[in-house]
């Protein structure tokens, strides 16, 4: 007569009360499958980021410039624009034109920031030691994308606005300079913490 799995257990232990393939499976991972994990979320979405910013820059935003006679996006406008530029451009995109610019922002324009901060913060997590540092590293690429999103709205709205202000005007041109600031920023956050992790004290040497 075949013994009980408690039967089993009181002898062999509690792992002998367990079936084979149950127990083969429980196993923990492993530091370095974990790690092994990461790094592929990292990888594709590191990927994903660059085909977007490539994407919405070096594609999209440069063939609206065949509605606008030649005018560069004010996205693209790392220096910002005036308030002529502004209307200049306003004067040569039409209704549908200004239409397209917008569902731009909406679609690749929200994507891509929203993208870019998920991948820069996992970046940065990943690799930046102590939550202090870890927060003021973050913070640039947090307000790049609240910058971008809001960068979108302003935009449409001096482009599609009955009047066009000064107001409108510096506004928009003040948040694509600040977005592209906060870009570079965040950059130089990543840069800081791949390469910049401090040395481990018992790798220090004392003077002699």
């Amino acid at each position: 007569m075949g013994k009980t799995p408690a039967q089993r257990a009181a002898k062999h232990g509690s792992e002998a009360a367990m079936p084979p393939h149950l127990a083969q499976t429980t196993a923990p991972r492993s530091p370095q499958q974990t790690k092994s994990n990461a790094n592929l979320l990292l990888a594709a979405a590191v990927a994903t980021t660059l085909f977007m910013f490539f994407y919405l820059h070096l594609m999209v935003l440069e063939q609206m410039t065949q509605l606008s006679n030649g005018m560069a996006m004010p996205d693209s406008l790392v220096g910002g624009y005036s308030m002529e530029y502004l209307a200049d451009l306003r004067s040569v995109m039409d209704v549908d034109a200004l239409g397209q610019l917008s569902y731009v922002h909406k679609t690749a324009g929200t994507i891509f920031p929203l993208m870019f901060g998920f991948t820069w913060l996992l970046i940065i997590g990943l690799n930046a030691r102590g939550r202090i540092r870890r927060w003021v590293l973050w913070a640039a690429p947090i307000l790049f994308v609240i910058v971008d999103l809001w960068e979108n709205v302003a935009i449409d709205a001096a482009l599609g606005t009955g009047t066009l202000t000064s107001a409108d005007a510096t506004l928009a041109s003040a948040l694509t300079i600040a977005r592209w600031v906060l870009f570079a920023l965040s950059l130089l956050a990543a840069v800081v913490a791949v390469f910049g992790r401090r040395v481990p004290k018992s790798s220090q040497r004392l003077p002699q």
